[in-house]
This record gives C-alpha cells, structure tokens and sequence, in this order.
C-alpha cells in the first residue's frame, strides 16, 4: 500500500511566471490590454486560427459563441449528455433548448454522430461537440450531419488544447472553438478562456458581445486614441485581465513539451491496463493514429460493470491517491431532466463507470504504476466472492 499521496492533478509555477504576473503590476494597467493582445497573437500562431479572442474563461467563451451565433428562445441546440454541464448551460442561458446526445461507448466517450442526427430537427441551429479527454470526436461524420444543413458547429475544446485532427487544430473545423484555461487545464490562469475561428465577421462580432458591446476598448480610451464610444449590442463583460494573460503566455510557451509528457503518460497507463477488465478509451483506431498530435487532457477509466465505485475512490483516498468523475451525465442533474431519456441509458451507465485517475506533466512513472496497480488491487478485493475466471483483472503476464 503507498504512503504517498497522489494528487489528482498538479499545477506547479516558477520564477518566470512570478514575473510574468508582476509586469502588468509595473505598467500600472491591468484591465485588457498589450498583455491580452500579445497572448491573442500567440494563439492565432500556435493554432493557424485567423482570429483569436481571450475571454475571463471557458464558459464565457461557451456563451459568447452561442450568443454570436444568434441562438435564443424557440432555437434547438444539440449537445453530448457526457460533458461538463457549461457546454448545455450556455447556450441554454440565452434561451434555446438543448437535445442531449449519447456517447459512442466505452472505447471512445465522446459524442457519437449517429446519436446527433437522430435529435435534428427543423429547429435545429447548432450542434456543440466536446472532445473529450482531448481527443477528436469524428469531425468528418459531424461536418457531414451539419454542413449540408447549414448548421453551424460550435467546437467545445475545454480538454482540447492544441490537438490536432487530419493536420488542423481543434477547433477550426467547426464554426468556432471554445477553448479554457480554469487551474486543472493543460495550461492554466486559474479563470481564463479563449475562441478561435476563421470567420471574420463572427470574430468581430465576438469582441463586441465580450466588452459590452461597445465599438472602442477602453485601452485606446486610455491612449487617447479615441474619447467615445457607441455601444452597438447589448453585450457582456467577459474580459480576461492582464495578469492572467500574462501568466497564460509563460503557460503557453511551456505546453508543448507538457504536452509530449501527457502522452508518454497516457501510453503506460495503457499498458499498465492492458488485458485487465478497466478499460482505458481512445486507445484504437483513429485515436491511437492520431496520439502524436492530441493533447491528452485527463485519464478516464471505465470501470467494470458492478464495481463499486463509492468504496473503490474512498480505498484510493486511503492509499493516498485522489481520483475524479468526468462527469456526471448532464441528463441526470435535475435541471436536464426532461432530458432523461431511453437513448441516454447507455451513456448514463457508462457516466456512472467513469473514474479519472491522477494525470499531469509532473506526475512520475512509478506513481502511474502504482495508481493502476492499487486500483486493479481494489477492484480484485471486491470481485473476490464472484467468479472472474472470464474477466482478468491482473495484466497479462
């Protein structure tokens, strides 16, 4: 049994960032400005989107996408039921109904196409699709669903920072992508978001709906670059600050070798699964292809059928290692329950087997090892009494 404790996840600054956060103190402006340009910048290059623009966070950028699309009362938005409730949320703050959707299965969580076109309706006027884990959801099968219809794909890249499918960033084959900086992110502000999109019009439009509508930013009113403004919108005040812009850039500059250490990770949590009942999704097919180019954001599990998950995370915890459910399926929260429906069940069950173990850039192999080999451990404890002669819960010798 380990005595050490293993976080969830680590987020570990330095020097670097300590002074990147002490620069907008020292200019004596700290609402948006050069360090936000700068960081907006860094995106459209790091991501080869024709626009960027930063927002307070992921959720922001959730709903200022919705609300630049236009959608609102009487609108249909289709939307995975295995995500983060934001996803449902924002666009259904500015009114719209959400079509919940399920997952593929236990190997690949993210949405399932199949599921997607079965919820069109006339009313349908977009289709928010989240890349789980990080890894792609099967963009050719959604863009061949929404295009022929005119409907627009907003790109929920909260896991999904700087993965790339068939060579183009997630995030640009949609609409517009939705990406979040929050403090367990692959890279971290603590509160910070972004939107990326090669639609100028919907970009300008973006800016507006972030600082109120307003048709100047209050930097070029502190530079004397203009004494008024019109307000041209209603809009919001999602405006990222400079101090965490700042931290974001180091954060950047750091991610992709961050990036290749998630990878090496995910690849011996594989192997230390291999040909024992836990199932580790997005290890066949396309994704294992693609596992060069994703950026890996958390390490689901999906559980064997019966486990105990309760008793399972509390004997984690007593062997010092923290652990996480990604998610609950919104259609079980009270609010999505006119949602619960027969096509769900599958994806609630499989909701209901997810476990995340711990997962990040610090994190040693030998604590991977250790993780998996308390849980498959656990998992034997509470099989003991039923037969398992059909379902190995050891590796492979």
């Amino acid at each position: 049994m380990t005595t050490r404790r293993i976080p969830f996840f680590d987020a570990r600054f330095d020097r670097e960032e300590i002074e990147a956060v002490i620069r907008p103190l020292e200019r004596g402006w700290l609402t948006m400005g050069e360090e936000v340009q700068a960081l907006e910048e860094e995106i459209r290059g790091a991501t080869g989107a024709a626009h960027a623009v930063a927002v307070a966070n992921g959720t922001a950028a959730l709903h200022l996408a919705s609300a630049a699309l236009g959608l609102g009362p009487g609108d249909e938005v289709i939307c995975p039921s295995l995500t983060f409730v934001a996803s449902a949320s924002a666009p259904r703050a500015l009114g719209a109904d959400i079509r919940l959707c399920a997952s593929v299965g236990s190997h690949d969580l993210a949405v399932d196409p199949a599921a997607i076109e079965a919820s069109l309706s006339d009313r349908t006027r977009a289709i928010v699709v989240v890349h789980y884990a990080g890894f792609a959801c099967d963009m050719e099968a959604i863009r061949a669903i929404a295009e022929p219809r005119g409907i627009p794909i907003i790109e929920d890249c909260a896991h999904a920072l700087f993965t790339r499918h068939r060579g183009r960033m997630l995030g640009l084959h949609g609409r517009v992508g939705c990406f979040s900086f929050y403090s367990n992110k692959n890279a971290t502000c603590g509160e910070g978001g972004a939107l990326i999109t090669d639609d100028a019009e919907l970009a300008e439009s973006l800016r507006r709906l972030r600082s109120h509508g307003m048709t100047v930013p209050t930097l070029d009113r502190k530079r004397g670059r203009a004494s008024s403004y019109d307000v041209i919108v209603p809009g919001f005040n999602y405006r990222i600050d400079e101090i965490r812009a700042a931290l974001l850039r180091v954060q950047l500059g750091r991610l992709p070798k961050r990036l290749e250490r998630r990878r090496q990770l995910f690849q011996r949590y594989a192997a230390a699964f291999d040909g024992t009942a836990v199932q580790l999704p997005f290890t066949e097919g396309r994704h294992a292809d693609e596992l060069e180019e994703t950026g890996v954001h958390i390490l689901p599990v999906v559980l064997p059928a019966g486990t105990d998950r309760t008793a399972l995370v509390e004997q984690l915890k007593k062997r010092g290692i923290q652990t996480s459910v990604h998610y609950p399926a919104i259609h079980t929260f009270s609010a999505y329950s006119d949602q619960d429906t027969p096509s769900l069940r599958a994806t609630g069950e499989l909701s209901n087997r997810e476990l995340s173990l711990p997962f990040y850039p610090d994190l040693a192999d030998e604590d991977v090892d250790t993780v998996a080999g308390e849980l498959l451990a656990i998992l034997e404890q509470q099989a003991a009494p039923a037969s398992r002669d059909d379902s190995p819960l050891r590796p492979n010798a």
